[in-house]
């Protein structure tokens, strides 16, 4: 017995259609954009109003006086640092000391350092000669004390002791973020407490002292244009001498402006790679440099440019 039997043939499934996602428009991001620019414009506009003249600025910018200034505001921000870094790194070990002695010291010279303007510590050192006609060391130095605290000495003890304070408390921050254990297994297996910090807690406290210290270094950098107070030439300095003596007294302020902004753009340079080298350890992958950025939004760009 034989039945027809209807006999369908399935089509194969084309599968889901492709979503058309709709970008959501942020309106919000626009007007903002719109703002700043009529900002910026409005900016640029007052200035061009302004009697400055703007050829003075590359007329001097490489000028010798100018060159030296910067050269004294680099070398004078490196010895500062190195003072600041040094002690701030003793003070934060004698603030961590469990003798209450060295530990009271360290506190109260933070205290005292933080707790008054840089610029007033410069003018204390400048002027103990009103005080002290000579400085007395014993056997070791004896000289009139305005012969001793020259300008570049004045320069140097008021920076230098001052970022100590504050540097004392970065380190610590630091030192207290490495785990005790790793201190304790340090002692446990036979090290001094002096090889343990050079070999165990401050190679990993650096992760964390390394960003605020860049921060310092920047902001001592523009800090230095404090020291004309005190007789001490460097770029400030120099730019308002030739302010003075062109009759562009403003357009040396751009001048001087514009040679903190390279100075430091170099310096946020060098804290990126120094922050991007110690990060190798507490990271799977490194954050990229910025010559990778700029390459990634080429080649996106690229894509979406061959896509459309």
């Amino acid at each position: 017995m034989t039945a027809d039997t209807d006999k369908t043939v399935a089509t194969p499934s084309a599968g889901p259609e492709p979503i058309k996602a709709i970008p959501v428009r942020h309106y919000g991001r626009y007007v903002t954009a719109v703002i700043a620019i009529a900002i910026l414009v409005a900016i640029i506009y007052a200035f061009g109003q302004g009697k400055i003249n703007w050829n003075a600025v590359p007329d001097y910018f490489f000028d010798d006086r100018i060159m030296t200034g910067v050269g004294k505001t680099l070398l004078l921000t490196v010895l500062s640092m190195v003072i600041g870094i040094v002690g701030g790194i003793i003070l934060a070990v004698m603030r961590l000391s469990k003798n209450p002695v060295t530990s009271s010291i360290s506190w109260f010279y933070i205290w005292f350092f933080r707790g008054t303007p840089v610029l007033v510590q410069l003018f204390l050192w400048f002027n103990l000669g009103l005080v002290f006609e000579y400085i007395n060391l014993g056997p070791i130095y004896k000289d009139y004390w305005s012969d001793f605290m020259t300008p570049l000495l004045t320069a140097l003890l008021g920076l230098g002791l001052n970022e100590a304070a504050y540097m004392a408390e970065i380190c610590r921050a630091g030192l207290l973020a490495v785990d005790e254990g790793q201190t304790e297994a340090a002692h446990a297996l036979g090290m001094s407490h002096g090889k343990t910090l050079r070999r165990i807690v401050i190679p990993q406290a650096m992760r964390v002292i390394v960003p605020p210290t860049g921060n310092e270094v920047i902001n001592m950098l523009k800090t230095t244009s404090l020291v004309a107070q005190v007789q001490f030439a460097e770029l400030f300095r120099y730019a308002q001498d030739i302010g003075q003596n062109s009759g562009a007294p403003v357009e040396m302020y751009f001048l001087a402006a514009a040679w903190y902004l390279v100075m430091t753009s170099v310096l946020s340079v060098g804290q990126y790679y120094i922050e991007r080298y110690y990060a190798r350890g507490s990271s799977r992958a490194l954050p990229p440099t910025p010559w990778q950025k700029v390459r990634a939004h080429l080649t996106t760009f690229s894509s979406r440019k061959v896509t459309a």
